[in-house]
Protein backbone atom coordinates (compact mmCIF):
# COMPACT_ATOMS: atom_id res chain seq x y z
CA UNK A 1 0.00 0.00 0.00
CA UNK A 2 1.30 3.32 -1.08
CA UNK A 3 1.64 6.10 1.92
CA UNK A 4 -0.25 8.98 1.68
CA UNK A 5 1.83 12.49 1.68
CA UNK A 6 0.73 15.90 1.91
CA UNK A 7 1.03 16.19 -1.75
CA UNK A 8 -2.19 14.28 -1.84
CA UNK A 9 -4.33 16.41 -0.48
CA UNK A 10 -5.54 19.74 -1.44
CA UNK A 11 -3.75 22.36 0.49
CA UNK A 12 -7.42 23.85 1.94
CA UNK A 13 -7.88 20.22 3.13
CA UNK A 14 -4.44 20.97 4.71
CA UNK A 15 -5.20 24.11 6.56
CA UNK A 16 -8.84 22.52 7.64
CA UNK A 17 -7.15 20.22 9.49
CA UNK A 18 -4.31 21.91 11.14
CA UNK A 19 -7.58 23.84 12.45
CA UNK A 20 -9.08 20.77 13.61
CA UNK A 21 -6.02 19.47 15.17
CA UNK A 22 -5.38 22.83 16.96
CA UNK A 23 -9.24 23.41 18.18
CA UNK A 24 -9.88 26.41 16.30
CA UNK A 25 -12.66 24.00 13.86
CA UNK A 26 -15.28 20.88 15.88
CA UNK A 27 -14.52 17.84 13.58
CA UNK A 28 -18.83 18.66 12.52
CA UNK A 29 -17.26 21.99 10.73
CA UNK A 30 -14.19 20.02 9.93
CA UNK A 31 -16.23 17.20 8.14
CA UNK A 32 -18.82 20.47 6.81
CA UNK A 33 -16.04 21.85 5.17
CA UNK A 34 -13.80 19.52 3.85
CA UNK A 35 -16.92 17.39 2.00
CA UNK A 36 -16.08 19.78 -1.11
CA UNK A 37 -12.59 18.57 -1.47
CA UNK A 38 -14.07 14.76 -1.05
CA UNK A 39 -13.77 12.69 -4.67
CA UNK A 40 -13.88 9.64 -6.21
CA UNK A 41 -16.12 8.20 -3.65
CA UNK A 42 -14.36 9.43 -0.75
CA UNK A 43 -16.36 11.01 2.25
CA UNK A 44 -14.73 14.24 4.26
CA UNK A 45 -14.74 11.64 6.95
CA UNK A 46 -12.53 9.37 4.94
CA UNK A 47 -10.40 12.25 4.52
CA UNK A 48 -9.93 12.88 8.22
CA UNK A 49 -8.64 9.08 8.76
CA UNK A 50 -6.48 9.49 6.22
CA UNK A 51 -5.03 12.53 7.67
CA UNK A 52 -5.21 11.36 11.27
CA UNK A 53 -1.81 9.31 13.11
CA UNK A 54 -1.33 5.55 12.30
CA UNK A 55 0.94 4.19 15.20
CA UNK A 56 1.44 1.05 13.74
CA UNK A 57 5.06 1.25 12.67
CA UNK A 58 7.07 3.03 15.45
CA UNK A 59 10.76 3.41 14.55
CA UNK A 60 12.13 1.50 17.76
CA UNK A 61 10.60 -1.01 19.29
CA UNK A 62 9.39 -0.85 23.24
CA UNK A 63 10.93 -3.83 23.12
CA UNK A 64 13.74 -3.40 21.58
CA UNK A 65 17.05 -4.85 24.17
CA UNK A 66 19.29 -1.85 23.78
CA UNK A 67 17.02 0.33 26.07
CA UNK A 68 15.35 -0.13 29.35
CA UNK A 69 11.92 1.71 29.70
CA UNK A 70 9.33 2.38 32.46
CA UNK A 71 6.61 5.22 33.42
CA UNK A 72 7.68 7.17 35.87
CA UNK A 73 6.48 9.75 38.68
CA UNK A 74 7.92 12.71 39.71
CA UNK A 75 6.55 15.37 42.61
CA UNK A 76 5.10 18.57 41.10
CA UNK A 77 4.33 20.82 44.02
CA UNK A 78 3.53 23.80 42.22
CA UNK A 79 1.27 21.78 39.52
CA UNK A 80 -1.09 19.02 39.26
CA UNK A 81 0.79 16.89 42.16
CA UNK A 82 2.73 14.63 40.29
CA UNK A 83 4.33 14.34 36.97
CA UNK A 84 4.09 11.28 35.23
CA UNK A 85 5.75 9.60 32.05
CA UNK A 86 7.88 7.73 29.96
CA UNK A 87 11.37 6.97 30.79
CA UNK A 88 14.03 5.49 28.22
CA UNK A 89 17.53 4.78 28.70
CA UNK A 90 20.34 3.08 27.45
CA UNK A 91 20.18 -0.38 28.55
CA UNK A 92 24.23 -0.58 29.37
CA UNK A 93 25.40 3.40 29.82
CA UNK A 94 28.84 4.12 30.54
CA UNK A 95 28.99 6.84 32.85
CA UNK A 96 26.24 9.24 33.99
CA UNK A 97 23.86 11.01 30.90
CA UNK A 98 22.45 13.57 30.28
CA UNK A 99 19.11 13.68 29.83
CA UNK A 100 16.18 15.37 27.83
CA UNK A 101 12.79 16.19 28.26
CA UNK A 102 10.27 15.46 25.43
CA UNK A 103 7.05 17.42 25.20
CA UNK A 104 4.38 16.06 23.45
CA UNK A 105 1.58 17.73 20.84
CA UNK A 106 -1.64 18.68 21.66
CA UNK A 107 -2.68 15.18 22.24
CA UNK A 108 -0.82 13.97 25.62
CA UNK A 109 2.21 11.01 25.66
CA UNK A 110 0.80 8.71 22.68
CA UNK A 111 2.82 6.10 20.98
CA UNK A 112 5.00 8.18 18.53
CA UNK A 113 6.57 10.56 21.62
CA UNK A 114 7.45 7.37 23.08
CA UNK A 115 8.70 6.67 20.03
CA UNK A 116 10.77 9.71 19.93
CA UNK A 117 12.32 9.05 23.70
CA UNK A 118 13.24 5.94 22.76
CA UNK A 119 15.21 7.85 19.49
CA UNK A 120 17.15 9.60 22.21
CA UNK A 121 17.39 7.25 24.56
CA UNK A 122 19.14 4.76 21.43
CA UNK A 123 21.55 8.33 21.21
CA UNK A 124 22.91 7.50 24.40
CA UNK A 125 20.62 10.27 25.93
CA UNK A 126 18.06 9.71 29.57
CA UNK A 127 15.15 10.65 27.98
CA UNK A 128 11.52 11.85 29.47
CA UNK A 129 8.43 12.34 28.15
CA UNK A 130 5.83 13.69 30.61
CA UNK A 131 2.26 12.96 29.91
CA UNK A 132 0.24 16.39 30.60
CA UNK A 133 -2.89 14.40 30.48
CA UNK A 134 -1.81 12.71 33.54
CA UNK A 135 -4.18 14.21 36.06
CA UNK A 136 -7.17 13.79 33.61
CA UNK A 137 -6.66 10.04 33.44
CA UNK A 138 -3.78 9.95 31.09
CA UNK A 139 -3.89 9.54 27.03
CA UNK A 140 -6.92 8.13 26.44
CA UNK A 141 -5.37 5.92 23.74
CA UNK A 142 -7.56 7.98 20.94
CA UNK A 143 -6.29 11.52 19.52
CA UNK A 144 -9.78 13.60 19.12
CA UNK A 145 -10.52 12.01 22.67
CA UNK A 146 -7.03 13.35 23.60
CA UNK A 147 -7.69 16.71 21.89
CA UNK A 148 -10.77 17.55 24.10
CA UNK A 149 -9.16 16.53 27.27
CA UNK A 150 -6.37 18.85 26.61
CA UNK A 151 -9.06 21.45 26.76
CA UNK A 152 -9.53 20.94 30.39
CA UNK A 153 -6.31 21.43 31.78
CA UNK A 154 -5.01 24.34 33.40
CA UNK A 155 -2.07 24.99 31.99
CA UNK A 156 -0.43 27.19 34.95
CA UNK A 157 -0.32 23.71 36.27
CA UNK A 158 0.64 21.71 33.47
CA UNK A 159 3.38 24.13 32.65
CA UNK A 160 4.47 23.71 36.20
CA UNK A 161 4.78 19.68 35.69
CA UNK A 162 6.95 20.30 33.33
CA UNK A 163 9.14 22.82 35.01
CA UNK A 164 9.50 20.12 37.85
CA UNK A 165 10.22 17.04 35.32
CA UNK A 166 12.92 18.67 34.06
CA UNK A 167 14.11 19.65 37.94
CA UNK A 168 13.79 15.93 38.63
CA UNK A 169 16.00 14.39 35.58
CA UNK A 170 18.93 16.96 36.74
CA UNK A 171 18.66 15.30 40.02
CA UNK A 172 18.19 11.77 38.94
CA UNK A 173 21.83 9.63 39.90
CA UNK A 174 22.27 8.80 36.38
CA UNK A 175 22.16 12.33 35.63
CA UNK A 176 25.10 14.07 34.59
CA UNK A 177 22.70 16.99 35.79
CA UNK A 178 22.72 18.58 31.82
CA UNK A 179 19.32 18.82 30.90
CA UNK A 180 17.88 19.79 27.34
CA UNK A 181 14.39 20.01 25.86
CA UNK A 182 12.64 18.99 23.19
CA UNK A 183 8.79 20.16 21.85
CA UNK A 184 6.51 19.62 18.86
CA UNK A 185 3.52 22.01 18.09
CA UNK A 186 2.69 22.25 21.46
CA UNK A 187 5.75 20.74 23.19
CA UNK A 188 7.52 23.71 21.12
CA UNK A 189 5.94 25.92 22.67
CA UNK A 190 6.18 24.44 25.66
CA UNK A 191 10.26 24.03 24.99
CA UNK A 192 10.52 28.08 24.68
CA UNK A 193 8.97 28.34 28.10
CA UNK A 194 10.98 26.14 30.05
CA UNK A 195 13.86 28.26 27.95
CA UNK A 196 12.71 31.38 29.58
CA UNK A 197 12.14 29.71 32.84
CA UNK A 198 14.90 27.53 33.91
CA UNK A 199 18.21 29.38 33.78
CA UNK A 200 20.10 26.39 34.04
CA UNK A 201 18.71 24.35 30.98
CA UNK A 202 21.70 23.46 28.79
CA UNK A 203 19.91 23.59 25.52
CA UNK A 204 15.80 23.87 24.16
CA UNK A 205 15.27 22.42 20.32
CA UNK A 206 11.29 23.58 19.42
CA UNK A 207 9.98 21.95 16.41
CA UNK A 208 6.88 24.14 14.96
CA UNK A 209 6.07 26.07 18.01
CA UNK A 210 4.34 29.09 19.09
CA UNK A 211 6.48 31.80 20.48
CA UNK A 212 7.09 33.51 24.28
CA UNK A 213 6.26 37.27 24.06
CA UNK A 214 9.21 39.17 23.25
CA UNK A 215 10.26 40.55 26.34
CA UNK A 216 10.52 37.04 27.25
CA UNK A 217 13.53 36.55 25.74
CA UNK A 218 15.80 38.66 27.73
CA UNK A 219 15.65 35.87 29.87
CA UNK A 220 16.69 32.96 28.10
CA UNK A 221 20.19 31.61 28.84
CA UNK A 222 19.93 28.45 26.99
CA UNK A 223 21.37 28.14 23.13
CA UNK A 224 18.20 27.49 20.93
CA UNK A 225 17.35 25.49 17.91
CA UNK A 226 14.27 26.21 16.45
CA UNK A 227 12.76 23.86 13.14
CA UNK A 228 10.04 25.25 11.62
CA UNK A 229 8.00 24.53 8.52
CA UNK A 230 7.94 26.37 5.41
CA UNK A 231 4.28 26.21 4.91
CA UNK A 232 3.21 27.05 8.81
CA UNK A 233 1.94 30.34 7.71
CA UNK A 234 0.46 30.26 11.59
CA UNK A 235 4.16 29.84 13.39
CA UNK A 236 6.10 31.82 11.05
CA UNK A 237 3.79 34.87 11.26
CA UNK A 238 5.03 35.10 14.63
CA UNK A 239 9.14 34.47 13.68
CA UNK A 240 10.09 38.26 12.83
CA UNK A 241 9.11 40.12 16.27
CA UNK A 242 11.13 36.82 18.41
CA UNK A 243 13.77 36.68 16.19
CA UNK A 244 14.48 40.46 16.57
CA UNK A 245 14.30 39.85 20.60
CA UNK A 246 16.23 37.31 20.32
CA UNK A 247 19.01 39.16 18.42
CA UNK A 248 18.39 42.36 20.63
CA UNK A 249 18.68 40.01 23.90
CA UNK A 250 22.09 37.92 22.12
CA UNK A 251 20.29 34.94 22.46
CA UNK A 252 22.14 32.00 20.62
CA UNK A 253 19.77 30.54 18.30
CA UNK A 254 19.65 28.53 15.03
CA UNK A 255 16.83 29.01 13.42
CA UNK A 256 16.14 26.22 10.22
CA UNK A 257 12.90 26.53 7.76
CA UNK A 258 12.12 23.40 6.02
CA UNK A 259 10.77 24.61 2.44
CA UNK A 260 7.71 23.09 1.14
CA UNK A 261 7.15 21.06 4.46
CA UNK A 262 3.47 21.45 6.57
CA UNK A 263 3.49 21.99 10.10
CA UNK A 264 4.04 18.35 11.88
CA UNK A 265 7.07 17.37 9.74
CA UNK A 266 8.33 15.59 11.77
CA UNK A 267 5.52 13.15 13.06
CA UNK A 268 6.42 10.10 10.77
CA UNK A 269 2.08 8.77 11.50
CA UNK A 270 1.03 11.23 9.52
CA UNK A 271 0.86 12.02 5.67
CA UNK A 272 2.54 15.56 6.73
CA UNK A 273 5.55 13.79 7.56
CA UNK A 274 8.48 15.47 5.17
CA UNK A 275 11.04 12.56 5.08
CA UNK A 276 13.92 14.43 3.98
CA UNK A 277 13.09 17.71 6.50
CA UNK A 278 12.72 15.41 9.16
CA UNK A 279 15.66 13.61 8.96
CA UNK A 280 17.69 16.57 8.43
CA UNK A 281 16.00 18.17 11.65
CA UNK A 282 16.35 15.06 13.65
CA UNK A 283 20.03 14.88 12.58
CA UNK A 284 20.84 18.63 13.77
CA UNK A 285 18.60 18.24 16.43
CA UNK A 286 21.08 15.06 17.84
CA UNK A 287 23.95 16.46 17.22
CA UNK A 288 23.00 20.22 18.99
CA UNK A 289 21.99 18.04 21.65
CA UNK A 290 25.37 15.95 21.88
CA UNK A 291 27.29 19.07 21.70
CA UNK A 292 25.73 21.38 24.02
CA UNK A 293 24.91 18.92 26.73
CA UNK A 294 28.20 17.33 26.78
Amino acid sequence: MTRLTAHDFDPEVLQLFDGYVHGRLSRRDFLAAASRYAVGGATAATLLAQLSPSFAAPLVASSDSRLKTSYEEFPSPQGYGTVRGYMAVPAHPRGKLPAILVVHENRGLNPHIEDIARRLALEGFIAFAPDALHPLGGYPGDEDKARALFQKLDQVKSRADFVAAAGALKGLAQSSGKVGVVGFCYGGGIANYLATVIPDLAAAVPFYGSQPPAAEAAKIRAPLMIHDAGKDERILAGWPAWEAALKANKVEYQHFVYDGAEHGFNNDTTPRYDVAAAKLAWSRTVGFFKEKLA
